[in-house]
């Protein structure tokens, strides 16, 4: 009765089994060929998203909205429609590289979404490396080495995971539409005729989100032609540095209108337009400013306040620098590199050649600057290992703005008998991440900075304060007017007949300014001879430290000319 059950023979089973056939499955689901089915689609709808992410994804925070992610992109049709005519082992060549190209794009498009929320700028391939040593070298400060170190493997880590999953991606997406040609054609075919349709009378899901979407090819022809654009532009930089009016004007017809004074060109940091403007920060700062003005004008010191417009924005301050030192326009790297291996003429060069002994006060600095020295060339250097400092530090601030300003007044301003001193003086104090900070000491005490120590303690430390987005703007708020109350009791307690003081932000602040906004820094010049600011009457520069919306707006490279031109012979 068994052969009549219409089963096979257990023995033929056996024999099958032992021969490693596959053993029949009488029309029976296998142990877990459903979960394996229902795997394979959820992998298969994950490879399609995150394609789609590398296509769509903005490369700005604030064109990123879920409407980005829904459109229909013509590459994907064209790569798609491509794949379906290969044979197999063509299509795995092309799935790889598509999916490097995508995997590239997407970190590409990372790093242009945090340059854009920082800098206001996209990153540029050939020039920004120098903004991730820069990066590195904060984030060590804040966090510690060890901990920089794990964040830079995390980060390793990351990038190549995007790159090797994106590939994977493409692989699995193309094996499967592969393996269903005829609906994967249809399919290709119905989104082609509906990217067409609605590039033909531009149909958007939002304004400036049109459905029929390209950007990906966009972008990377965007970044082929910076990167053009950034090679042509290394050319005519000497040429450009060479035209200079004052390249081969004596000592002697140079800034005569300021013998015997000393002159301080003082960098705030992150002092930008934004601390006037915004209505968080502006009552505080304006208050400071307007209070020191008549603070000053009781002692008998004048000052004349306009904006200049910084060659970059939210960090790079050596950039803007070098642009009022130079009166060229340096806004990236390899021009800032290109200055420093030429010989145009600084505003401490400048100096330097009509008799002034030069000194260069950049409390940041803690190792060799060989190139920097070369250039600018000045007669005394201080860095953070050889002002004399034997106080704390405060975040990315090694020392209080105070003590550089005292150490300066000891070691330089004060000495009789010498050549009147030019110095550039770089504060760190309104650097972020602007907490903890210190506060005002009385001149005579600040020492050798011992008096500062219980400050950082006193202070909130940064991890705690960047997770809080009013924090950080209370913080930069108040260290911006810790560096500007320093100024002012600095000129208020040494500002003779023979002190001019130039000070000026470097850029606007990161993080706190909203991207889109201008990149204008307050400039003021105080002195308390009157022939000092008499020479820049012309200017149209408005009376006193607060300057207001409709002062003088600036090119950052003009200052130099003419603050020479005001004060020749």
């Amino acid at each position: 009765m068994v052969g009549t059950t219409g089963l096979p023979p257990l023995r033929r089973i056996r024999r099958g089994s032992e021969r490693g056939t596959a053993l029949p499955d009488f029309g029976l689901p296998r142990p877990g060929r459903r979960r394996h089915v229902l795997a394979g689609r959820v992998l298969t709808v994950l490879a399609a998203l995150l394609v789609l992410f590398g296509l769509l994804a903005p490369d700005d925070l604030t064109a990123f909205s879920a409407a980005a992610l829904v459109r229909i992109p013509v590459e994907g049709l064209i790569v798609a429609a491509f794949v379906l005519v290969l044979p197999p082992r063509a299509r795995r060549v092309v799935a790889v590289a598509v999916g490097l190209f995508l995997g590239l794009l997407t970190l590409l498009k990372a790093l242009d979404t945090g340059f854009y929320a920082t800098l206001e700028k996209p990153f540029d391939p050939v020039y920004d490396w120098s903004f991730f040593h820069a990066g590195v070298e904060f984030l060590a400060g804040q966090i510690g080495d060890a901990a920089m170190v794990a964040v830079l493997a995390g980060a390793v880590v990351l990038a190549v995971a995007v790159v090797v999953l994106m590939v994977l991606a493409m692989l699995r997406l193309t094996r499967v539409a592969a393996g269903r040609r005829t609906g994967a054609t249809r399919f290709v075919a119905v989104l082609g005729v509906v990217w067409i349709a609605c590039s033909a009378f531009g149909v958007e899901l939002l304004p400036g989100q049109p459905v029929a979407a390209q950007n990906a090819v966009a972008l990377a022809y965007g970044d082929l032609r910076q990167v053009g654009a950034d090679l042509r532009d290394q050319r005519p930089f000497a040429e450009v540095a060479a035209d200079d009016a004052f390249r081969a004007t004596p000592g002697r017809q140079l800034l005569a209108g300021l013998r015997g004074k000393n002159v301080v060109l003082t960098f705030v940091e992150s002092y930008g337009r934004i601390a006037l403007d915004d209505p968080g920060f502006a009552p505080k700062i304006g208050a400071t400013l307007d209070a020191g003005t008549a603070e000053l004008r009781a002692a008998g010191i004048g000052a004349r306040s306009a904006f200049l417009s910084s060659s970059t924005f939210g960090g790079g301050s050596w950039l803007a620098h070098s642009t009022v030192q130079s009166g060229m326009w340096i806004d990236n790297q390899q021009r800032y590199n290109d200055l420093l291996g030429s010989d145009r003429l600084t505003l401490g060069g400048a100096f330097q050649r009509a008799g002034w002994r030069t000194v260069w006060d950049v409390p940041a600095h803690t190792k060799d600057w060989p190139e920097g020295r070369r250039f600018y060339h000045p007669d005394a250097y201080y860095d953070a290992r050889n002002i004399g400092y034997h106080g704390p530090g405060f975040a990315y601030a090694t020392m209080p703005d105070q003590f550089t300003f005292s150490m300066l007044q000891r070691n330089e301003l004060a000495k009789a008998g010498q050549r009147p001193v030019m110095a550039e003086v770089d504060l760190v104090s309104s650097h972020a991440p602007w907490s903890p900070r210190p506060w005002l000491v009385g001149w005579n005490e600040v020492g050798d900075g011992s008096v500062f120590g219980p400050m950082p303690s006193a202070g909130e430390a940064p991890e705690s304060v960047w997770k809080d987005p009013a924090k950080i703007r209370d913080a930069y708020r108040d260290a911006t007017d810790y560096s500007l109350k320093t100024l002012i009791s600095f000129v208020r307690q040494y500002g003779d007949e023979n002190l001019v003081l130039v000070f000026l932000g470097d850029h606007q602040p990161p993080v706190v300014t909203p991207q889109g906004a201008v990149h204008d820094v307050p400039v003021t010049i105080v002195a308390k001879d009157p022939k000092v600011l008499d020479r820049i009457a012309g200017w149209g520069w408005q009376d006193g430290l607060h300057p207001g919306p409709q002062a003088p707006v600036w090119k950052m490279d003009a200052f130099r000319d003419r603050f020479l031109t005001a004060f020749a012979r």
